[in-house]
């Protein structure tokens, strides 16, 4: 569901794919080939939120600001799923593993991985192709050339699922009641 605010409404005219059952609330702006999965909840009500060409927000996750603390997603980012992303910056070419939190002015520098169930607390900033883990997080290590190239792959499979899925997903009960008529 799309919903203004404020008479702020989400620009979400290039995006490949947003779930029926996603939430996505005032301010935000989804540039080509973004995919927003099932129950994740996007409130840009307080701040902007961007979220760049082919990335994509997996089952529910949830997105917000605070005032003064906007939420940038870079190119080709794949946000796993159930993460909390709240006000903060991820470069392009990242990926944030599974549960993990990112709070208000946390960035994470290009071509990063966030591992699963990692807390990134506020102001905390991360250099480009690092590998963060922890609670709180640090970098581990410097991301290998193949690290690297699976996070691409796993962006690129993004789109196309994406893609997949405003083409071909049939809610099934629909189809069932019109049938039966």
């Amino acid at each position: 569901m799309l919903y203004s605010i404020d008479n702020i409404t989400p620009d979400c005219n290039k995006a490949n794919f947003i779930a029926s059952n996603a939430t996505v609330i005032g301010n935000v702006q989804m540039e080509q080939d973004v995919s927003i999965w099932f129950n994740v909840v996007i409130r840009g009500d307080n701040d902007p939120i961007k979220i760049a060409a082919g990335s994509n927000v997996q089952d529910g996750s949830i997105l917000h600001t605070d005032s003064g603390a906007p939420l940038t997603i870079g190119k080709m980012v794949t946000v796993g799923h159930k993460v909390m992303l709240h006000g903060c910056s991820i470069s392009d070419h990242c990926l944030i593993g599974i549960n993990s939190t990112i709070l208000n002015h946390a960035e994470i520098g290009k071509h990063s991985i966030v591992g699963a169930n990692s807390l990134i607390t506020e102001n905390k900033t991360f250099p480009e192709n690092s590998l963060i883990m922890g609670s709180p997080a640090r970098v581990i290590r410097e991301l290998t050339s193949e690290e690297i190239k699976m996070i691409e792959y796993s962006a690129q499979a993004y789109i196309l699922n994406g893609k997949r899925f405003a083409k071909n997903l049939v809610n099934f009960e629909a189809a069932s009641t019109l049938l039966e008529s």
